[in-house]
């Protein structure tokens, strides 16, 4: 409770992870993916990225872990292009 300071195991609060639950992001592109999940606190992996990958008009095929798992913040999920 942030009101009493409470800490579990000498952990405080803000230090625990929290879970999300990962996102669709199948058929959007790379740029609006990396939007979601960072307003969620999840990180995006490219599998097999490219310095010129045009990451606005690219569209997501596939993705690990798929949308609906539970992972904590700061998580990685993978995307296939």
């Amino acid at each position: 409770m942030p009101y009493l300071e409470a800490a579990k195991d000498g952990q405080k609060e803000e230090d625990i992870k929290q879970v999300v639950e990962v996102p669709n992001l199948i058929g959007i592109s790379i740029n609006e993916a990396s939007r979601i999940l960072k307003e969620i606190n999840l990180e995006m992996v490219i599998n097999n990225n490219q310095e010129d990958l045009d990451k606005e008009n690219t569209t997501i095929t596939g993705q690990t872990p798929l949308n609906g798992i539970k992972v904590y913040e700061g998580s990685n999920i993978y995307i296939d292009y």
